[in-house]
């Protein structure tokens, strides 16, 4: 997401910052360039309007024009309003409502094809995993073929219980046994999935504002689609008008360059995004934070990013067996495996630089490359097919284990050849790893934020500087 967007701004923030001196001509030449950036990434002209006005203003002051470094004020400038357009501080309620009488009803709203069923799993496993809370959802989508038994199925693989909707019954029956059966079984939140249309018309919004006054949610979600841009924002105004939408949830981010929809929804109906949707797995769900948004748009990335994303995926097992290899000094294929596919599960090395600083503009044309996964896959696929005891004595590897190993991985012996390379040169730098460690090496690599190792922090750190 925001690929566009961080692109085209920083096409125009390398101008000024080029410049020593800048003056009014400059900085207006800045906005509007800036203006039509924005009205291209699908932002709404109201939204756009306010925030050239008030970037503006705050640009053409003499401490800006005067400061030793102009260009770079005014980027500070545009990342402060980013963040006050994204996340108002007039908005407090910017988490879920967790604490009250139980169970807690949450009702999901949006058109069909959002993905609203796939975001109610994402955001009660977000509530099981993260918050420690009893969930049970409820679909009350008697309209859409199968909609109920995609509930069901996506519940079970993520680990959620369901309600059993019995055949025939309406969805404001469903919602009252539902949260009767939550109450009897001292479940915290009952989630409740409705029904979508393709368009908003006057029985969907007579169905909703029933179950609404029925349920009585303390959270009522709209999800969105980030790729209808400016369309969202009107879908929002008419759910507005009939129930309190608590809050937003905008859903393929991922596959969304411009951004517009993120900066458009919360001013449409002044209430804060709280979610973004980033890919189909039930656990591709982020909390929204309006600051490390402005970052990515305008280029910055965020180490904390990469952080807590390698702590969601690097077992603290593997992170200690990586330790007590890395002080012994041995390393084999088994580890450099273990490694691939941590990689893998991170999104692999583009994945990885959409959230480092100053590589925005770069990122987007190692993801044109399309390359660094299929890589990964295919070394993956040989080491597979390799002997559990040739990956833990790589040296019995000889040119007939070659033919073999290259067969069974759909390969040519050599790109085997390739990854036993890649494995000598990492073997030795272990080695000397081992012998002279950084100074700036903590005494364990498994210690706090979460179950991420510490030392991945530093270690990423120095690389950057």
């Amino acid at each position: 997401m925001f690929a566009d967007l961080s692109n085209n701004l920083s096409k125009v923030f390398d101008k000024l910052t080029r410049r020593g001196i800048l003056t009014d001509k400059d900085v207006s030449e800045a906005m509007r360039e800036i203006r039509v950036v924005l009205l291209e990434a699908d932002v709404s002209l109201t939204v756009v309007k306010d925030f050239i006005e008030e970037v503006k203003e705050k640009a053409i002051g003499e401490d800006v024009l005067r400061s030793v470094t102009p260009g770079q004020m005014i980027v500070k400038i545009v990342h402060d309003n980013l963040i006050k357009v994204l996340s108002p501080e007039k908005l407090v309620d910017k988490t879920l409502a967790i604490v009250g009488k139980a169970p807690i009803p949450y009702l999901m709203l949006g058109l069909q094809g959002v993905g609203k069923t796939t975001t109610a799993i994402k955001i009660a496993r977000f509530l099981k995993e993260k918050k420690d809370k009893k969930v049970l959802v409820a679909s009350l989508d008697i309209y859409r073929p199968a909609a109920i038994e995609q509930l069901d199925y996506l519940a079970h693989s993520a680990g959620i219980d369901a309600f059993k909707v019995n055949l025939g019954e309406k969805p404001i029956e469903i919602a009252k046994k539902a949260l009767n059966q939550a109450e009897i079984d001292d479940y915290d939140i009952v989630l409740f999935d409705t029904a979508g249309r393709t368009v908003v018309d006057n029985e969907m919004m007579d169905e909703i504002s029933e179950i609404y006054n029925t349920v009585n949610p303390m959270e009522s979600l709209l999800v969105a689609d980030a790729m209808m841009g400016q369309d969202s924002a009107v879908v929002a105004q008419e759910f507005q008008k009939r129930v309190k939408v608590t809050g937003i949830v905008l859903t393929r981010v991922d596959g969304d360059s411009r951004g517009g929809a993120a900066l458009s929804m919360h001013s449409s109906i002044g209430v804060p995004i709280k979610f973004l949707g980033v890919g189909e797995a039930t656990d591709s769900l982020e909390e929204f934070s309006a600051e490390k948004i402005a970052r990515r748009i305008l280029g910055m990335g965020d180490i904390l990013d990469l952080v807590d994303k390698a702590s969601s995926t690097i077992k603290k097992e593997d992170a200690e067996r990586l330790e007590d290899r890395l002080k012994s000094g041995k390393f084999d294929l088994e580890d450099l495996l273990l490694q691939i596919r941590q990689l893998k599960k991170m999104g692999g090395l583009t994945g990885m630089m959409s959230f480092l600083p100053k590589l925005g503009q770069f990122g987007s044309k190692l993801k044109g490359l399309n390359a660094d996964e299929r890589v990964l896959a295919k070394q993956e696929a040989i080491l597979l097919s390799m002997t559990l005891q040739e990956r833990r004595q790589p040296s019995i590897i000889k040119a007939s284990r070659k033919k073999r190993i290259a067969s069974g991985s759909g390969t040519v012996v050599s790109e085997v050849n390739r990854v036993l390379k890649q494995y000598q040169s990492m073997s030795v730098m272990m080695k000397k790893f081992s012998k002279n460690p950084p100074n700036n090496l903590p005494n364990s690599l498994s210690g706090s934020r979460g179950d991420f190792p510490q030392g991945f922090n530093n270690i990423l750190n120095k690389s950057l500087n």
